[in-house]
């Protein structure tokens, strides 16, 4: 019997100058471990006049991880942060009680033609964390711990595996992980692995008790210790869950939380400017009429 619970192949929806694919959640499942929100963005070959201009907007109750293949991106934030984004790095931020970001290109790329690629993610924190004083770390590519077995290339983007522990400030027991291969390699990690476990195809195939998935698919493992599947010649997968909360959380628009009322307390924050500015970015994303989820 497959271990393949669910199988989502990524809707994309077209948001400025780029296409997003938005993996998690979805109908059948809202989250898988403490991961919450999964989008990846492009690939797009921006022209000269497009630019990507995320203004200022909110966040609580969650951790953003921002993970680019291609492309650079200008993160301002209220805790004082300014820093440009680039391939392979890892952008952890904390909004515990509150922040507010933007996502820029940077100045140097707006009059030049130029490509955006990546993933972005978010992480609920523990309940006790919910109301945390935010933060922001960054990670250089060359920090990230890496290492080649049986033909696997392997990095530890954030989280504890293998004995191995990734510098992101993590608040619960997760990982997300990234393997590549050039040749035919089967990949048997189960034993390492622990709660939930998702697997997203960015390029190439897997294989799994016969069946074949190709890019763009997430693959939701019933049972993270079976997680044994066979990777197809120059193939990128990228690996992530952990322990899920005893509590439901709530999203609605850039909001998390275990409570209605808190997440109600956030817009209403935001409609009234209560947030703190984003430092030398005065834009505003005005809140959008939706349901909570």
């Amino acid at each position: 019997m497959s271990n393949i619970d669910f199988i989502h192949e990524e809707t994309a929806a077209d948001i400025g100058n780029f296409l997003v694919g938005r993996l998690l959640p979805f109908r059948q499942k809202r989250s898988i471990g403490p991961f919450v929100f999964i989008d990846h963005m492009g690939p797009a070959c921006l022209a000269d006049h497009q630019n990507i201009d995320i203004g200022p907007h909110p966040h609580i109750g969650l951790s953003t991880l921002t993970y680019l293949f291609d492309g650079a991106m200008m993160h301002r934030d209220s805790i004082g942060t300014e820093i440009e984004i680039q391939p392979g790095a890892v952008n952890w931020m904390t909004a515990g009680k509150g922040v507010t970001h933007s996502e820029r290109t940077p100045e140097r790329l707006r009059q030049k033609d130029k490509f955006m690629h990546g993933l972005q993610i978010w992480v609920a924190l523990p309940k006790e964390l919910e109301f945390m004083e935010p933060e922001f770390y960054h990670i250089e590519e060359k920090d990230i711990p890496h290492w080649t077995e049986d033909g696997v290339s392997y990095r530890l983007i954030a989280g504890e595996i293998f004995g191995k522990r990734s510098g992101v400030p993590v608040y619960s027991p997760l990982y997300m992980l990234e393997l590549k291969t050039t040749e035919e390699r089967v990949v048997d990690i189960g034993s390492e692995l622990f709660g939930e476990s998702g697997l997203y195809i960015l390029e190439g195939a897997v294989v799994n008790q016969t069946h074949e998935y190709g890019p763009k698919q997430i693959l939701i493992t019933k049972d993270a210790s079976l997680c044994t599947f066979t990777m197809k010649p120059n193939t990128s997968v990228y690996i992530f869950g952990g322990t899920p909360f005893p509590e439901e959380r709530y999203i609605s628009w850039n909001f998390v939380a275990t409570s209605k009322e808190t997440i109600e307390k956030a817009k209403e924050d935001w409609r009234n400017h209560a947030f703190p500015k984003v430092i030398n970015d005065d834009g505003y994303v005005p809140l959008p009429e939706s349901r909570l989820k």
